[in-house]
């Protein structure tokens, strides 16, 4: 089997409801993010455009808000995976006059049939102006 096929999967539709969670288009919300239209301007939104990016398999743009010292080579999606909703539970600082902010949040997801989630604090820090992700502790 070619080593490649798992990264040549298709890409899901494009949604019409932003998978961030918020009440918007995601044409109109996480797209322009994605589409490099705008940039986060807290910790909180690059999250949830980063939520909405694993969604719709956007590997580009996760490679670009991630922070240089801790970001992959590659975004390995699983193609039987899909990510559905997006719960924030909590955020430390990241807003506008910040360097650095944590999100809690809850990704939840459906694999084989299976309904998951994923609990993770994550830390954001800014990089070159622009808000990055640093890294994240998994919860149990």
């Amino acid at each position: 089997m070619d080593p490649m096929a798992r990264r040549r999967t298709p890409a899901p539709a494009v949604p019409a409801d932003c998978p961030c969670g918020l009440p918007a288009r995601y044409a109109d919300c996480c797209g322009r993010l994605h589409r490099g239209e705008a940039a986060a301007g807290s910790a909180e939104q690059l999250m949830r455009s980063r939520f909405s990016a694993f969604a719709v398999r956007d590997e580009p743009y996760l490679l670009r808000s991630w922070h240089p010292d801790t970001r992959p080579a590659e975004v390995d999606f699983d193609p039987a995976l899909r990510w559905e909703r997006l719960e924030i539970l909590g955020a430390g600082e990241g807003g506008p006059f910040h360097t650095e902010g944590t999100v809690e949040f809850r990704a939840h997801y459906r694999e084989g049939g299976r309904a998951g989630s994923l609990h993770e604090h994550s830390r954001f820090v800014r990089h070159q102006g622009e808000w990055v992700y640093l890294d994240g502790d998994v919860k149990s």
